[in-house]
């Protein structure tokens, strides 16, 4: 069939999968081009198939030569309906791991699931014996306990007061003022279930109990903290509230740990275009400010450029691992430079639907949103027929 990005408001209901393996190929191609790494060579990798997570998995295979096992929910493929994106990614760098032949293997469910850890425990078990290094990279804005049984869903709003702000439609460029009201006691108990630390303590203790988890084994999260423009909204809002969980967690976890020296991170990362942060108002204008910017400074990065580094020049520098005075590794510092953020202040103020073209980068930003999906990637034929029915070899 030949597949075209279909949209409905800030989702494509499409995906293409020779983008998504041209996608893979460049991301590979790059952390090859930066030299070796001395990283992990055991990795698990929750939240492999997209962002940060994919991310994670192409730096540690292509960059320290790591059997990589990835945990994701993805939708396959049916005759005539494409796989959601992330299916097709883990379909190209299993392909291309095992090509290298390096052992990758992939389990596709709710990794929120007591039943999706057992069956990933059971793996690492067979094939690895224990990991050194577990990415937790899970985006998803419903959780079920597994333990209670309930569900969580997480919103995006303010807290104690209305926010109000100039966001745009990226699709038409269009910039506008929105307000959302602010969140009450259960959309911020609700967001932390979903987006906080819980889980990601409850996969390290997974492991941790059946010894699953090599002596001086490592654990990293991802989280934003961003500037003072989107701060009420996201830092200080309910989003925030989880992120303040999730980095707690990070010395609960340190603790837990050193019996066997093990450690826990939480890296602060970059400004990036997301299907997530598509979703949220105001970041979509203020990262097409930014990405004009840093672009032009020549600091701008992608999810890989951001990886690659903070796998070479922070978790495997060859000494100690720089953090913040919270105990975090920032690699949203080139974003959070003084210069850059005095620059998208004062565009900020200037941003309207007639200046935004010139001021801003919508162009790149609409580019990377569909660069998700799998489309307007150099040397793709999209004109062409694609096979939409795409196995990922490991799952069968």
């Amino acid at each position: 069939m030949i597949i075209e990005p279909r949209m409905r408001g800030f989702i494509c209901l499409t995906a293409h999968p020779d983008g998504a393996e041209q996608n893979v190929k460049n991301q590979i191609e790059y952390v090859k081009s930066k030299g070796s790494i001395a990283g992990a060579k055991k990795v698990l990798v929750i939240g492999a198939s997209t962002g940060f997570g994919l991310a994670s998995r192409i730096t540690s295979a292509f960059g320290s030569d790591a059997s990589t096992i990835g945990v994701f929910f993805e939708k396959p493929p049916v005759e005539g309906k494409t796989a959601s994106p992330g299916w097709y990614n883990s379909a190209a760098f299993e392909k291309e791991a095992h090509k290298a032949g390096l052992y990758a293997k992939s389990i596709n469910g709710d990794a929120f699931s007591n039943e999706i850890k057992r069956e990933t425990l059971d793996l690492i078990k067979a094939d690895l014996g224990q990991v050194d290094l577990v990415i937790y990279s899970l985006a998803s804005p419903v959780r079920t306990n597994p333990n209670t049984g309930v569900t969580h869903r997480s919103v995006l709003k303010p807290i104690g007061q209305t926010f109000t702000n100039k966001t745009v439609d990226f699709h038409t460029g269009k910039v506008s003022e929105v307000s959302i009201a602010p969140a009450n006691e259960e959309d911020i108990e609700n967001t932390v279930a979903v987006m906080g630390g819980e889980d990601w303590a409850m996969w390290i203790d997974a492991l941790k109990a059946e010894n699953l988890l090599a002596d001086g084994a490592t654990t990293v999260a991802y989280s934003y903290i961003g500037p003072g423009l989107t701060e009420a909204v996201y830092r200080k809002g309910t989003i925030g509230r989880a992120k303040d969980h999730l980095e707690a967690t990070a010395f609960t976890i340190t603790d837990s740990l050193q019996s066997i020296g093990g450690k826990a991170y939480v890296s602060v990362n970059k400004a990036l275009v997301t299907q997530a942060s598509s979703a949220i108002p105001v970041i979509p204008l203020y990262i097409s400010l930014l990405y004009k910017i840093m672009k032009e400074e020549g600091i701008h990065e992608g999810c890989i450029e951001q990886i690659q580094r903070l796998f070479q020049d922070r978790l495997y520098n060859g000494s100690e691992v720089p953090v913040d005075e919270k105990g975090r590794i920032r690699i949203d510092d080139w974003e959070m430079r003084d210069d850059v953020q005095e620059k998208v202040a004062k565009l900020w103020l200037e941003a309207t639907t007639e200046t935004l073209p010139e001021i801003g980068d919508l162009a790149g930003y609409r580019n990377d949103f569909l660069n998700l999906f799998g489309f307007e990637f150099a040397g793709v034929d999209y004109k062409a027929e694609a096979n939409e029915v795409v196995d990922i070899e490991s799952i069968k």
